[in-house]
């Protein structure tokens, strides 16, 4: 009984994620992708398009693909796996808040809060929170692609062979909790230290419940950011944000590509890191992985290849260091 009720429950929370603000998946950030990808329509010469909209929306050989299910099937299974281990596992946000808090009163002693107006703190708080979760989330990313036993868990994404809005959701139930563990620490991080300047009446500016500035980028075309239709924002404005055609980059199958634009909102971290590449001075994309030893073909097989890969360099490590 406990565990129909917990896979009904689950089940049904999935089906909230249209409905929620803080989820990629929100209807509305599905209705504005479904409008920029028809002004990218629109814009194609008619050699260069399908004659049907839809069929140019969404093409059976993407939605139906076997990279694409395994994709939905991911979304699932890492939704229970996340509900059923997280929990006893994750960091919080409150003590890591509260922590920095009282590091930042030993360092600098005790203050007065800044007496600002209620905007002025909300405001404050909510770029302060965007910057640094956006900033967390590409040196994570970055950290996955550079350090080796982490890449092996984000193959997984990687081996996507086809984009569609749900292979966000397609990632390494170990890349999820480094996910979930990086926003406590980062929303610990932004109320620990607005917490000390203001005090304990913090709020952000939200729409629906969502950072404003989360909610602008989610609207401005997050959805297509996965998926086949290419919609870069132009050299100029990509030198500050990220845009769908650049994250696409990311998933080319060439190295040099899929190491580079690890942003999701902002381009200045990947310009500081070196790692940024403009829409324009790439063609003709090829999604996946260029190492066809990864057999990623069932979704068990992602699940442990990681693992298995990782055993093996440790004990390749430890047979030379025994020749040496």
């Amino acid at each position: 009984m406990f565990i129909l009720d917990f896979l009904s429950a689950n089940i049904q929370e999935l089906f909230s994620f249209f409905d929620d603000a803080n989820k990629r998946v929100f209807w509305i950030y599905l209705v504005s992708a479904f409008i920029l990808a028809s002004v990218v329509y629109y814009q194609k010469k008619p050699t260069q398009k399908p004659s049907n909209f839809f069929k140019f929306v969404f093409p059976k050989n993407i939605y139906f693909a076997k990279s694409a299910q395994h994709d939905y099937l991911l979304l699932i299974l890492n939704k229970l796996i996340k509900a059923a281990l997280f929990p006893l596992v994750i960091f919080t946000m409150a003590p890591i808040a509260i922590s920095l808090s009282s590091l930042l009163e030993t360092i600098f002693g005790q203050r007065e809060f800044i007496d600002v107006s209620p905007f002025t703190i909300m405001l404050f708080f909510t770029v302060v929170l965007f910057l640094f979760d956006d900033f967390t989330r590409f040196l994570l990313h970055y950290l996955l692609h550079r350090v080796s036993f982490l890449w092996e868990f984000h193959k997984v994404h990687h081996s996507a062979t086809v984009l569609t809005p749900f292979t966000i959701y397609r990632s390494h139930p170990v890349e999820n909790y480094l996910y979930a563990c990086r926003m406590a620490i980062t929303q610990g991080a932004a109320v620990g230290i607005a917490y000390y300047l203001f005090g304990p009446t913090l709020k952000m500016i939200d729409i629906l419940g969502a950072n404003l500035l989360v909610f602008v980028f989610n609207l401005l075309g997050s959805n297509l950011r996965h998926s086949h239709i290419w919609l870069s924002w132009g050299d100029r404005v990509e030198k500050w944000f990220i845009s769908p055609a650049q994250h696409q980059v990311h998933h080319s199958n060439l190295p040099r590509h899929h190491h580079s634009n690890f942003g999701s909102a902002l381009a200045i971290w990947d310009r500081w890191f070196n790692t940024h590449t403009k829409a324009s001075e790439v063609e003709n994309i090829t999604f996946g992985l260029p190492d066809k030893t990864i057999d990623h073909s069932s979704v068990l097989k992602m699940y442990y290849q990681p693992f298995r890969n990782i055993g093996a360099r440790i004990a390749n490590k430890r047979q030379q260091k025994e020749h040496e």
